[in-house]
């Protein structure tokens, strides 16, 4: 059993690593609302841009084989994988692991191409997929690096995309191995911010650019849309100069914004996660400190209630 300096030592370590792990949660809390923020300022403009595209139905039928739309036998795929740049937000990034374990278990499922209104499964089916990483944030770069598999290229922190112009050089990499036909399909496996306790996985087909992909998006944010008084029934747009010509233009911009929207969900997804780690941990170290306390004031006591009956005895033998 320890005595009762071992437990004032520990109830002090205790009661030093509660004011850290509290320090913590404030500071998540903090950057968790300004990343909230930052989501529901993306998200209205994410869902007027693919309210846009799939409004020009008619220009995704017409030009299926062009640009970011051709579709083609699934051989490579390039995942984009966001996780966080430290540790300490319980199971944000192991969650992600795990997600992306299921899909390389899975090949089938990444060899489908999903563009227009049809599902289209690769011919080659008995082909072993290849599947290569960009990494967003050190975790992401350790989990793809304990699996063995090629990162063409890493950003070790998510902080470095604060503003959409930040996110060009990955946009750049993403768009120019999807056209030059390296890869045959691009996804970005991302955490979804629901709500402070509610964070979901998620895998997003970025290329070649799909409808239902888009409206299925749509359909999940339009709770929100609501909010900001964005939906609108759907009208047909006049194009000029050239449907071509406009979708050459809007759909970089549309990968840009879809990259830097699963950032800036995974970002506040981080911070929630890591604000509840933090508080379990300092109600954790709180209890812990109560149960010491408690162990050593029985001690205590006990040392008392001791004393007291030894100074008793020795007055009752001198009498």
């Amino acid at each position: 059993m320890p005595n009762s300096k071992d437990i004032r030592r520990r109830i002090k370590s205790i009661n030093s690593t509660k004011k850290i792990t509290k320090a913590m949660e404030m500071v998540s809390a903090a950057k968790m609302r300004r990343a909230v923020a930052s989501v529901l300022a993306i998200r209205p403009y994410a869902h007027a841009a693919w309210s846009v595209l799939t409004n020009l139905s008619k220009a995704f039928e017409d030009f299926s084989g062009f640009g970011f739309l051709e579709i083609r036998p699934v051989k490579n795929v390039l995942m984009i994988v966001v996780t966080s740049n430290r540790g300490l937000c319980g199971s944000f990034n192991t969650q992600i692991a795990k997600k992306i374990r299921e899909e390389i278990a899975n090949p089938e499922k990444l060899k489908i191409n999903r563009i227009g209104n049809k599902k289209l499964q690769s011919e080659i089916v008995d082909q072993e997929l290849t599947i290569d990483f960009i990494t967003i944030g050190k975790k992401g770069e350790a989990i793809v690096k304990r699996m063995e598999k090629t990162i063409i290229a890493a950003f070790p922190d998510s902080a470095d995309f604060a503003v959409a112009t930040d996110i060009r050089p990955l946009s750049k990499i993403v768009m120019e191995a999807y056209l030059a036909k390296k890869y045959d399909k691009v996804v970005m496996v991302y955490t979804d911010y629901v709500s402070a306790v509610n964070q979901q996985n998620r895998i997003r087909q970025i290329l070649p650019i799909s409808k239902i992909d888009l409206e299925k998006q749509i359909a999940e944010m339009d709770v929100v849309a609501k909010e900001y008084g964005l939906i609108e029934p759907k009208v047909e747009y006049k194009i000029e100069p050239s449907p071509q010509e406009v979708l050459e233009f809007i759909f970089p911009r549309l990968i840009e914004m879809q990259l830097f929207h699963g950032v800036l969900e995974s970002a506040a997804s981080e911070h929630s996660a890591r604000m509840v780690a933090m508080k379990n941990a300092t109600d954790a170290a709180g209890e812990m400190s109560e149960d010491l306390t408690l162990a050593y004031n029985q001690i205590r006591q006990g040392k008392i209630t001791q004393e007291i009956a030894e100074i008793s005895a020795g007055r009752a033998a001198l009498e």
